[in-house]
């Protein structure tokens, strides 16, 4: 065999997806229960809160080559006139006429009109309705899907220890984790929804149902247990694996996986993100950058 020629000059596309990049751009505002639209503090909100307000946010991204003499994939300004002139107009609009609609319900339209007043094309738009959920759509289910993703936390304790290796081996490996008596953290655990455009209102997946199926597949096994010993997935004299927080993202994706159906027709599990602290998360199945 000849070894891969690496002097030839890299095609159209391998060019183009080395050069390409992802602009996000949040823009962060108020709907305000008497129509202000004040307030110039846009990092914080515009408008601003007023009253008893709604908070929300907008994540507009697009993917592409920068113009190699601007430096530019899209002029930011664009996406803050999408947002400010289309979209948070027909969110305000709807709060005020039928503040009971599913959010879900709302995203292809905002999809459609972020997408008409933008010259380069949109990649991504995520609209955080609180600091712990999020509705997004992508190029790849614009026409028929939603992500929902929710923010949960729990409390646990594990030791990580290898049973195949020795004590000495364990030691370096995983150091003080391999703390005879283990030690605890503090874990938040987002799962991301496939929700169907085509589900019904009254099948659509609200926080209440998640909420129910995240508590009892996920939640109430590993809350404030230890691991190792309360959890036969990670009880390695039983057959379970050590609780890495590799091996637990599999698991709360496993768990999760079999009843997500059950939120509405049609509807799955995407992924999920275990953080075991604020610098260090997992998340399964692998999902690109």
């Amino acid at each position: 065999m000849h070894p891969p020629d690496t002097t030839r000059p890299p095609t159209t596309e391998q060019s183009d997806a080395r050069c390409a990049v992802t602009l996000h751009r949040s823009v962060r505002f108020c709907i305000n229960p008497d129509g202000s639209e004040g307030g110039s503090n846009g990092y914080n909100a515009r408008p601003g809160m007023t009253g008893l307000g709604r908070y929300y946010e907008l994540t507009l991204s697009c993917t592409g080559s920068p113009d190699p003499s601007t430096g530019y994939l899209v002029d930011i300004h664009a996406l803050d006139r999408v947002a400010r002139e289309h979209l948070i107009p027909r969110i305000a609009s709807q709060c005020e006429r039928a503040p009971s609609t599913d959010p879900r319900t709302l995203m292809p339209e905002l999809w459609r009109l972020a997408s008409a007043g933008l010259e380069q094309q949109l990649s991504v738009l995520e609209w955080k309705l609180t600091p712990a959920t999020s509705m997004t759509m992508n190029t790849e289910t614009t026409t028929n899907a939603v992500l929902i993703r929710q923010r949960y936390e729990f409390s646990a304790s594990h030791r990580l220890h290898a049973d195949t290796l020795d004590d000495e081996t364990n030691r370096r490996v995983f150091g003080k984790c391999n703390n005879p008596n283990g030690h605890g953290h503090n874990y938040r655990v987002e799962p991301a929804f496939l929700i169907p455009l085509a589900s019904s209102a009254g099948d659509h997946a609200s926080s209440g149902r998640i909420d129910t199926l995240v508590e009892g597949c996920i939640l109430d096994e590993l809350d404030h247990k230890h691991l190792n010993t309360d959890c036969p997935a990670f009880d390695q004299s039983a057959g379970g694996v050590i609780p890495s927080v590799e091996n637990i993202a599999r698991y709360c994706y496993e768990q999760l996986q079999r009843e997500a159906g059950t939120l509405a027709p049609g509807a799955r599990l995407h992924s999920i993100t275990v953080w075991e602290t604020d610098r260090t998360s997992c998340t399964y199945p692998a999902q690109r950058a």
